[in-house]
């Protein structure tokens, strides 16, 4: 547990590892993770929400939730007792306005943002880490074509089930590069606004996961909330 609450938000694509390293840092540091898509789920959960009924009927009409309706969301969620000891937002914001909106509101609550981490990746090694992964159908064991193969083919080494792998159907070359040109194309903007702000950091996350916790740990313990110039504007 940290002696001051930590804030920060932590950025990468899809499939680089982002929500594991959230999980491990507010375990250890006795946060809360927020992410606008969770969110979202909980929300539209609720028949009784008139705000989640909203979101819903946007999301089932294939619309984007408006930036207006997450900077609510993400107010609201840090109003909420357990978020006093500190928070991660994971993977948001994702895009300059976002980023805008999101400090101004933080600004607004006294809040200062302890550190921004990109989880720097490389996309060619990031495309064959997500490809090539299958898990057993049966206990959910994961494999990779590359880096982890069962002992005995098409036997899974956990529960001993036979043919039973499956592939997300969005785990392919395909579309893992379009989502990294999503995020390199939404995320390059906002880097330099954090950094203008003081407070962007970057790890190596094609390194092993233990090794890109000790990365962001490291920048952790070197970074303090501290007065920060006012927000820059972008565009």
């Amino acid at each position: 547990m940290t002696e001051q609450p930590l804030r920060m938000i932590l950025l990468g694509p899809p499939g680089a590892g982002k929500g594991t390293q959230a999980r491990i840092l507010t375990e250890k540091h006795n946060v809360v993770a927020i992410s606008a898509g969770d969110l979202f789920r909980a929300r539209v959960k609720d028949p009784n929400d008139p705000l989640g009924q909203q979101i819903k009927e946007i999301l089932d009409s294939g619309k984007l939730v408006p930036d207006e309706i997450t900077i609510r969301m993400i107010s609201e969620r840090l109003d909420q007792p357990d978020c006093k000891n500190g928070f991660i937002l994971d993977g948001f914001p994702r895009s300059v306005k976002q980023a805008e909106a999101l400090e101004e509101m933080l600004k607004q609550k006294g809040i200062k943002l302890d550190a921004v981490v990109q989880m720097e990746i490389d996309d060619d090694k990031l495309v064959e880490r997500i490809a090539g992964r299958f898990t057993c159908g049966q206990c959910g064991e994961g494999y990779h074509d590359t880096f982890k193969q069962p002992e005995v083919k098409n036997k899974c080494d956990s529960c001993g089930a036979t043919d039973s792998f499956t592939r997300r159907s969005d785990d392919n070359a395909e579309t893992v590069r379009s989502r990294l040109e999503t995020y390199h194309s939404q995320t390059a903007p906002i880097l330099p606004f954090y950094e203008r702000l003081g407070v962007l950091k970057t790890v190596d996350g094609m390194a092993d996961m233990d090794a890109v916790t000790k990365e962001i740990e490291a920048v952790l313990k070197g970074t303090k909330a501290c007065d920060r110039p006012n927000p820059p504007k972008m565009g």
